[in-house]
């Protein structure tokens, strides 16, 4: 994460939404599928989740990632081969429109959780060569192509070959939910 105040943001929309829903720390940690030591330090800002713990903590409340990174462009949050940055984000109509850049080291795969019937992905490759998609059903995809996929299922980003790719990631998410404190 880049911004200095990033993380104490992110604590306190968790504490929030949770206060919202009568949750406690246990409890949201077992339904995200972390740890509940790490989502105290989460939520007391002195540790950095990573992109797959931001993503099971924004889907287990039912929220856009960018809602915990307090729609904050430039933010920037990574994982293992990943680096991802907010680079947009828009509330049209009901629909949440994410923008993100995305960059994959060589070979590196990133799985992600399902997000919802209610979430679509487009991706557009912007350098080297990369296979995503919904898993198992991945697409190969070279420089200046793209794809979408409903986001219901577990999907992977995988760079292919020996260098590394870029993708720009666009993720509509309709809301469902109006329970979660802003």
């Amino acid at each position: 994460m880049n911004a200095p105040d990033l993380p104490q943001l992110i604590g306190e929309r968790l504490r929030a939404a949770r206060a919202v829903r009568g949750w406690s720390l246990g409890h949201l940690a077992d339904v995200a599928g972390i740890g509940k030591g790490s989502l105290s330090e989460i939520e007391n800002g002195t540790r950095n989740p990573t992109l797959s713990t931001l993503y099971a903590l924004a889907n287990s409340l039912g929220r856009p990632m960018s809602w915990l990174l307090a729609e904050q462009v430039g933010a920037q949050v990574g994982g293992p081969g990943i680096a991802t940055r907010l680079l947009d984000v828009a509330d049209v109509d009901g629909v949440t429109v994410e923008v993100y850049a995305i960059r994959l080291d060589a070979g590196s795969r990133h799985e992600s959780d399902a997000h919802g019937p209610a979430v679509v992905e487009h991706l557009l490759v912007v350098g080297g060569r990369v296979a995503a998609g919904v898993v198992g059903a991945e697409q190969v995809l070279a420089t200046g192509t793209s794809t979408s996929w409903v986001s219901d299922r577990r999907h992977a980003y995988q760079a292919l070959g020996d260098a590394p790719a870029d993708v720009v990631l666009v993720i509509r998410w309709r809301a469902g939910r109006t329970d979660i404190a802003e």
